[in-house]
């Protein structure tokens, strides 16, 4: 009884999100508003958006995870550690530069498109993961790590059981920091003519239906919380296995 309540309990915000998704979907497509706004708003057209944003999303950001990663432990190595702060201090002054600039700039090389999109995506999520990765390893006390080689671990034994099972939240920090950032970036991608949900808010503007502009806005807002609350669980279930 208990174990089911937990499972309730760890299950019932996403189905929450993903039924608010659903309610505001079909709430915004029965009740348009206007004409205009109704030739926009159908149900296959949502669908359509609804993939091509959540495709940006969960590839750019597995791309990003599978590259920012290995090179946030490969800097935190003691023989890199220079390079390491100066490549710190670059990925900081990176963050500054804004989402919609390192699209453009994206557009500006390869052209409009999914494709580039999903290259701007992935490089803006580089920068949270690569700082947390090598963050979070450079935050294991110097002690522990003496001890454990003092026990005869290997090095790669030291950075498997010692430093990124402690360094896992702050890594973990930065994936969903990364992952939220995306979804909202994600909808500046319709300017570059890659779809999802941003189509329905840059409609909304240039024709003003409010309707049009709510649904894109909700429907992303519902997407970030869903995908946070997923990345929590996935945190979760790893932190008590280890």
């Amino acid at each position: 009884m208990g174990l089911k309540l937990s499972w309730v309990r760890k299950l019932l915000p996403p189905l929450l999100f993903v039924g608010g998704c659903v309610a505001a979907a079909v709430y915004f497509v029965e009740n348009p508003g206007s004409a205009m706004a109704a030739r926009v708003l159908t149900y296959d057209h949502l669908a359509v958006l609804a993939v091509q944003h959540v495709s940006m999303v969960v590839i750019s950001s597995l791309l990003a995870t599978a590259t920012a990663l290995p090179l946030g432990i490969l800097i935190s190595r003691p023989r890199l550690r220079l390079l390491g702060l100066v490549l710190e201090n670059l990925v900081n002054i990176g963050q500054t530069i804004p989402s919609i600039a390192v699209i453009a700039l994206s557009f500006t090389v390869l052209g409009l498109g999914f494709n580039t999109a999903l290259f701007a995506l992935w490089l803006y999520s580089l920068l949270p993961i690569l700082r947390n990765t090598y963050a979070g390893i450079m935050s294991v006390p110097e002690g522990v790590r003496e001890a454990a080689v003092g026990m005869g671990m290997r090095p790669w034994r030291v950075l498997l059981r010692i430093e990124l099972p402690l360094a896992f939240p702050i890594i973990m920090a930065g994936i969903r920091t990364a992952v939220v950032v995306n979804v909202g970036t994600a909808t500046l991608a319709t300017f570059i003519g890659a779809g999802g949900f941003g189509h329905l808010i840059v409609t909304g503007i240039v024709v003003r239906r409010l309707q049009l502009l709510l649904t894109g806005c909700i429907l992303s807002a519902l997407l970030a919380m869903l995908c946070d609350h997923l990345l929590g669980m996935v945190e979760d279930k790893v932190r008590a296995s280890t």
